[in-house]
């Protein structure tokens, strides 16, 4: 199986597609092809997400801000799963929580990026071929195969780290991490916090907890517990990026004293 995620939209992806199928007969699911455009960071968090939830496979991922500069191509070995994209924080996450699952570290490398055909389009020049190779390579020697590939350096990665929140008394500092397509807005602040709580101040704004979207009549604004694990600022049946006026990045002050 190879995944493919990335922030393109479309039609790009099916470019990246082809050239994996002319090289191999992997399996290929997507992941999304909707990724915040240009936001590592924020890309970064889905992937620490969803990738861990796969059986092991190659991982192809690319928001690659820096496409055509120096940046370098990784590729990163976690437990039985590798992953391919750009050195820029985007795969670390993932590569992390994947080998902590497996209760094994990350092998990290950098690839020669050979002589792409584009210096715009990496993902269908450089990495998926790369991906390709890797895949075949995993399928018939396991991956501790990727020892042998002479275009595989060893490498320290660009670092992406998921600050946490502050979390002292009855009070929680952190940020946006990310706005779903549903408007859901995903805090850092862990969801632990609002435990025994029935009331918050978001930014000032006090708004319900809740354990569920239908805590509160459509329309209204509460604060719940996500699948993540996090804090996320709501509405039911609406957007709460537009209700709380927050977006990605932005700073998130929730007070718990009733």
């Amino acid at each position: 199986m190879i995944t493919l995620a990335s922030d393109f939209g479309s039609p790009y992806p099916a470019a990246m597609k082809g050239v994996v199928l002319q090289r191999s007969d992997a399996r290929l699911v997507d992941v999304s092809h909707d990724l915040p455009r240009g936001a590592i960071r924020a890309s970064a968090f889905w992937l620490r997400e969803v990738l861990p939830t796969f059986p092991p496979a190659t991982h192809l991922a690319v928001v690659d801000p820096g496409v055509g500069t120096d940046r370098a191509v990784l590729v990163a070995r976690a437990g039985d799963h590798t992953l391919v994209g750009p050195d820029n924080g985007l795969l670390v996450p993932a590569a992390r929580r994947i080998g902590a699952d497996a209760d094994a570290g990350v092998d990290w490398f950098h690839a020669d990026p050979g002589d792409p055909d584009s210096t715009t389009f990496h993902g269908r020049d450089v990495f998926a071929p790369l991906a390709a190779e890797i895949h075949e390579m995993v399928t018939s020697g396991g991956v501790d195969a990727l020892d042998s590939l002479d275009r595989l350096t060893p490498a320290e990665p660009v670092d992406c780290q998921l600050p946490e929140a502050t979390v002292e008394g009855d009070g929680a500092e952190g940020f946006v991490v990310a706005v779903d397509g549903f408007g859901n807005v995903i805090t850092n602040v862990p969801g632990d916090f609002l435990g025994g709580r029935d009331v918050v101040r978001v930014n000032g704004e006090e708004v319900p907890v809740g354990e569920t979207f239908g805590a509160v009549d459509p329309g209204n604004p509460l604060v719940v517990v996500g699948s993540h694990g996090y804090v996320e600022c709501d509405v039911n049946d609406g957007r709460g990026d537009e209700w709380f006026g927050l977006s990605p990045g932005n700073a998130v002050e929730i007070d718990g004293t009733e």
